[in-house]
């Protein structure tokens, strides 16, 4: 993730990884609050109490660990 000022872009390879983890692309998320609310969307969509569940929404939040630790 690239940070300048209020706004970010993500990198084509975090673009990818977030599309193959939810299978929903990230477009047009320019700021931090987008990228949370694309995040609260995909649990949202990815809802439940399963193992894989949890498994599929811990893999969401490392990514986005990592793309925060990166900017």
């Amino acid at each position: 993730m690239i940070r300048l000022g209020h706004q970010i872009r993500l990198t084509r390879r975090e673009v990818e990884r977030f599309t193959k983890i939810t299978a929903i692309e990230p477009a047009g998320v320019r700021t931090i609050a987008e990228l949370e609310a694309y995040i609260a969307h995909c649990k949202a969509h990815y809802w439940g109490v399963s193992r894989e569940t949890q498994f599929l929404h811990w893999l969401i939040d490392r990514e986005m660990g990592t793309c925060r630790r990166v900017a």
